[in-house]
């Protein structure tokens, strides 16, 4: 009497499989692992850029804030605007506050002591034009309102008139210096430019 095998000839042994098996799942794991290491990586590089252009529209805002609001109660002792002076030149190049306190600053303060000139802003919209690695173009438009001493009680300095909104649109160039974006210089957009 013969015995005859059950298994075929053709199918594959339990260690084949057992080996096959672990293959499968040691490919499968590196697969997975790779996989996880791209979506981390990518979302890194996402969230890094996407910091990026939050810090530059930040900057951008509190610049045109900064520069854009003043008055008599910054004056200080001596008929300046230091304190004003301060807060502009911490957001923008050495070279841009260079322009800014021959050009810009004597101008405000003369507005300011001789007819109690004041200014303050409000930012409606901000976005980035371009951003590398040194150098960002924002784009940013605000709302700019003068206001004087009342003239129907000019000794109440507390009594101010507002005067008409003025939006602004600047384009606003950025550099990275040392690790920190400033202001390196803006110009004013028109309409014709916007668009």
């Amino acid at each position: 009497m013969t015995t005859v095998d059950p298994t075929p000839e053709n199918q594959p042994n339990a260690t084949f499989r057992l080996v096959l098996l672990v293959v499968l799942l040691a490919v499968l794991t590196a697969s997975a692992a790779v996989l996880g290491w791209l979506l981390v990586d990518r979302s890194g590089e996402a969230s890094d850029a996407q910091g990026e252009r939050e810090e530059v529209m930040s900057q951008t805002e509190q610049f045109v804030l900064r520069l854009n609001t003043y008055g008599p109660d910054q004056l200080d002792s001596a008929g300046h605007l230091t304190e004003y002076q301060q807060h502009v030149t911490e957001v923008i190049t050495p070279k841009f506050a260079t322009d800014f306190e021959t050009d810009g600053l004597p101008i405000a303060e003369e507005t300011v002591k001789t007819a109690g000139y004041g200014h303050s802003a409000e930012v409606f919209g901000i976005g980035v034009e371009s951003l590398d690695g040194d150098s960002a173009t924002v784009i940013i438009a605000a709302g700019v309102t003068g206001s004087y001493p009342d003239p129907k009680d000019p000794d109440d300095a507390t009594q101010r008139v507002d005067a008409r909104e003025d939006v602004l649109r600047w384009e606003v160039d950025l550099v990275n210096t040392d690790g920190e974006w400033l202001v390196d210089d803006y110009t004013p957009v028109t309409g014709e430019d916007a668009s």
